[in-house]
């Protein structure tokens, strides 16, 4: 007998250590290709690109990965505690794999085997770091091996806090959030540090499964779940049984957090900042590198933009008339359904959607948009409201030809018509009717001295249509673009006393005859270059050119950024070219700065996610900034680097020019401030651009108002009638709130009274003279030359009104002088 038994044991141990054997040729098979855990100490995930406003505002967020890293430090104990109790309570005990909790879950499963429930999974935090970031998700033998051994040297390798780092950093939670940190502000919008009990209980039951536990559609398996995490801490000791109980007691509470754009009216700058952010670093460094990106926008320059624009594109479109509803939908049941389905403009909360209920001639009865949950289900009581007869009267009109016009709104509007309606006063029932205007547009507000973009409106809205048209749109700048022209001419020995002949002129190339001709035609015979910008003279400004040569003007329109590569041709010196409203804005920003070359920018700086700045616009030198200590030094002196494209004493006299403009010229009463300023109003051929661009001292902003595809405006549609009021309504707004500044007048600069129309000095008494300002070195003529004027006899009343000019005429085709 005892023979027998030492014989079975032998064969016991022999089979014993066969086994043995067998398992660790599979172990070291399976170990062979194991993954380099080490890779862990360099953990680098996907985060969230951050842009911020110049105030540190959150803009917007770009990730594939939703995901913002914290550090274990910066994560709450309160946090710590719900995901331990909700998936490893052991964590801080076992050596990577939780031997008791492994016997635990193969009883359940024996038990549970052929019921067919899920087996129930025993993985610690360390195994899921392991199987997260270095195998797949396969539900094989050899996974859950290679998960085990991995675990036991992760063990061995990183403490437990740096384990659970990776674990809360990594985890996936549902709606594209990765991480405790980005999963807190997606779900609550809120910090970590300020979650409540229920809140952290309910994030640390989403890992499990977040679909399983959607707060909207899978409601009651949330609450469930989180109050099982709820109970859990408080078995564990993390919290209070009293506290526990009544977390258990509160809903959800989930408040999704929005994505896109946080900051309003901004999303057209922001945009434009995720073009240029691809364009410099490209896609992985945008959606995946977590760059904190501090932009030049200034938030309430920018809703002083967006509402000048949105203003004057509304007004311009309503004179035109009522284009119908934006459609229709039955109303045979619950009208809150179809209605919740149309949708709103995200980027103009000032208006909603609305249905008609009924239309009379006392007005007309809408049905509000109700909400609409994540999950889908239409929410609260169906809110009515009332537009007046007055408040739609601009509808009356039909924009339509083939359709007569109304005297009642219920011409105009009938039940199911489904439109957008705005509160004429907050808090009461009525509404006002609106419209998409189809006419765009765009403004641009600039520092002229740093080259900082401080606002970009591109359109109406965003919602309606992502093209930016302040920064993308390439539309002729009209007159706009004169000033340019002038700056040549009185940085090559004009003034702005200098004479032209306004009068017919025809030029021929190529065999084709081109006669330019003024707006609203006619012409005034000599003038001055001052009287040539006030008055937008195409005439004159096309004999400025010739008599210069147009490689002259392309070569200071290429200078300024206003083209790449102008085509050296007659036209193009009345704007007929492309560009875009931020070139323009740039190009007379050099004007406002005193001549320096302008870099402009949307962001100020970027940091990678180690903090580190990689880019910073400002380039100027300060060697002397960073001193140890006030020794008695002189202050330091930061070295402007800049290029000086244009003569400091030219950008004044042009300066000087357009200043005229706003108080004689094409925008005579249309810009009202409390301050200097200049600019130039724009209308290309046919009106279908209207451009104002402009500037104080310290502030450059340009205009443009267009279709999309271009069309007449109208006529009357100029730059001084459409995009003018628009710059001043803007420029009322940005400026309310700072001190009225000057422009700067370069030293040397003489001021002589001259006539404005002979360019001469004016005698004692004379009327109509003007100060102007000349070079040194220059002055007002002696005699009256007039570029141009071959064949041409200057008018008695020019004669008459100037002494010196019946004293000495010439004639000649130029003199500079």
């Amino acid at each position: 007998m005892i023979r027998l038994i030492g014989y079975l044991f032998g064969l016991a141990s022999v089979l014993a250590l066969c086994v043995a054997a067998a398992v660790a040729v599979y172990l070291h098979g399976v170990s062979r290709d194991l993954p380099d855990f080490e890779v862990l100490a360099s953990y680098e995930p996907p985060v969230t690109t951050r842009i911020h406003a110049g105030n540190g505002a959150l803009m917007a967020e770009y990730a594939r990965e939703r995901r913002l890293f914290l550090p274990i430090q910066a994560i709450p104990d309160r946090v710590k505690a719900a995901f331990l109790s909700a998936e490893d309570k052991n964590f801080y005990n076992h050596p990577g794999v939780d031997i008791t909790g492994l016997g635990r879950a193969i009883l359940v499963n024996l038990q549970n085997f052929g019921s067919g429930r899920r087996p129930v999974g025993a993985s610690t935090i360390t195994q899921q770091v392991a199987k997260n970031f270095l195998l797949s998700a396969d539900q094989t033998m050899d996974r859950k091996v290679k998960e085990a051994i991995l675990s036991f040297r992760i063990e061995q390798a990183y403490s437990k806090d740096k384990i659970l780092e990776l674990y809360l950093n990594e985890i996936f939670f549902g709606l594209n959030s990765y991480g405790i940190a980005s999963a807190a502000l997606t779900y609550f919008d809120k910090s970590v540090t300020e979650l409540t009990i229920a809140e952290t209980a309910y994030l640390a039951s989403l890992p499990k499964g977040p679909a399983n536990y959607h707060p909207f559609r899978r409601e009651a398996a949330a609450l469930e779940r989180r109050n099982w995490v709820i109970d859990r801490m408080v078995e564990n000791g993390f919290v209070a049984r009293d506290e526990g109980e009544e977390a258990k007691k509160q809903p959800l509470g989930v408040n999704l957090r929005r994505t896109g754009s946080y900051l309003f009216a901004s999303d057209y700058f922001s945009e434009e900042v995720r073009r240029q952010l691809i364009e410099r670093y490209g896609d992985e460094a945008l959606y995946e590198g977590g760059l904190s990106v501090r932009t030049s926008l200034d938030p309430d320059m920018q809703k002083a933009a967006r509402s000048a624009l949105q203003s004057a594109l509304l007004t311009y479109d309503q004179r035109r008339g009522f284009r119908g509803p934006v459609k229709k939908i039955p109303m045979d049941g619950d009208w809150g359904v179809p209605l919740a389905d149309v949708p709103a403009l995200s980027d103009v909360p000032e208006w909603k959607v609305a249905v008609v209920l009924d239309a009379s001639s006392d007005g007309v009865d809408i049905g509000l948009q109700p909400a609409k949950e994540a999950g889908g289900r239409v929410l609260g009581d169906r809110e009515r409201a009332r537009i007046a007869p007055k408040d739609m009267e601009w509808a009356y009109r039909s924009a339509d030809p083939d359709r007569k016009s109304a005297k009642s709104p219920e011409g105009v509007l009938s039940a199911g018509d489904v439109v957008y309606v705005q509160q004429v006063e907050e808090g009461s029932n009525r509404y006002r009717l609106r419209q998409l205007p189809r006419v765009q547009g765009g403004i641009v507000a600039m520092d002229p001295h740093t080259g900082r973009v401080l606002a970009v409106a591109g359109g109406f809205s965003y919602a309606q249509s992502e093209f930016n048209r302040a920064t993308q749109a390439m539309r002729q700048p009209g007159s706009s673009f004169k000033p340019f022209v002038y700056a040549a001419a009185l940085d090559t020995g004009y003034t702005p006393a200098s004479v032209i002949l306004d009068a017919p002129v025809e030029f021929v190339a190529g065999g084709e005859v081109w006669r330019p001709q003024n707006y609203g035609g006619g012409s005034a015979g000599p003038q001055t270059l001052r009287m040539g910008i006030e008055k937008s003279r195409n005439l004159m400004t096309v004999r400025l050119a010739n008599d210069m040569g147009m490689n002259l003007v392309a070569e200071y329109a290429e200078r300024f950024g206003v083209y790449d590569k102008m085509n050296p041709v007659l036209s193009m010196s009345l704007g007929s070219g492309e560009t875009t409203v931020l070139r323009m804005v740039s190009a007379y920003a050099v004007f406002a700065n005193g001549g320096k070359q302008i870099k402009p920018t949307l962001i100020d700086r970027i940091q990678d996610r180690h903090g580190k700045t990689i880019f910073r616009h400002e380039d100027q030198i300060c060697q002397t900034c960073n001193a140890d200590r006030f020794a008695g030094q002189e202050e330091p002196v930061v070295v402007d680097n800049r290029d000086q494209v244009l003569d400091p004493m030219t950008a004044y006299q042009i300066t000087s020019m357009m200043e005229g403009v706003i108080t004689r010229g094409t925008a005579a009463g249309k810009i009202k401030l409390d301050r200097p300023v200049a600019g130039k109003t724009g209308t290309s051929n046919d009106e279908k651009d209207a451009w104002f661009v402009g500037y104080t001292p310290d502030l450059v902003a340009g205009v443009y108002i267009g279709f999309d595809t271009p069309a007449p405006l109208g006529r009357g549609s100029t730059g001084g009638s459409l995009a003018a009021p628009i710059f001043n309504d803007f420029m009322q707004k940005a400026t309310a709130n700072t001190p009225p500044g000057k422009f700067f007048v370069p030293e040397g600069m003489s001021f002589i009274a001259v006539n404005r129309t002979t360019g001469m000095f004016a005698l004692e008494g004379e009327p109509d003279t003007i100060i102007e300002a000349f070079k040194p070195g220059t002055g007002p003529a002696d005699t009256l030359s007039v570029i141009g004027m071959d064949g041409y006899a200057p008018p008695e009343e020019i004669l008459r009104e100037s002494p010196q000019a019946n004293q000495a005429v010439t004639s000649g085709s130029g003199g500079l002088f």
